[in-house]
């Protein structure tokens, strides 16, 4: 039954994501655009060029231009640094791996840590009794924990 709902749902989902691509909104795409001048996404600039380049993109999608072909006649102008997402190929490819990696690593790391913590000591086997103090530390022991219980 679960396996149904998640196909649901991500049959659901293919959809959308084809419609974003047809029929992109200007909303979609300022968030995904570099401005050129402050580096920051479109939606946070307020840049001259920030402004020409929103008007740029409601004129192409107006005019029924895909989210791709609105990607490329930016790139074509202002560069690939103008995509906030690096494209993943080349030297670039390592901006989506070395998150991965370090994830990945943080993990083996904490599950390596977890094992060592929650074995057993070699100084006291399993089957082996505790070793004993000596009777007159042992009392002294006992006298001073008798203290604290009153």
């Amino acid at each position: 039954m679960r396996r149904l709902g998640a196909v649901m749902v991500a049959l659901a989902l293919v959809p959308a994501a084809g419609a974003s691509e047809r029929h992109p909104t200007l909303g979609e795409l300022e968030g995904e655009v570099i401005c050129p001048t402050c580096h920051t996404t479109l939606d946070q600039s307020d840049a001259p060029i920030a402004r020409q380049m929103k008007l740029y993109i409601s004129r192409w999608i107006r005019e029924g231009d895909t989210k791709s072909e609105i990607e490329r006649k930016l790139v074509a102008q202002f560069g690939p640094q103008v995509l906030a997402e690096p494209s993943k190929h080349g030297f670039d490819l390592l901006a989506w791996l070395l998150p991965l990696a370090g994830l990945l690593g943080g993990a083996a790391i904490l599950a390596a840590a977890a094992w060592r913590w929650t074995k057993p000591s070699d100084k006291v086997s399993l089957g082996q009794p505790e070793p004993r103090l000596d009777s007159e530390l042992e009392r002294r022991v006992d006298e001073e924990l008798a203290r604290f219980d009153h």
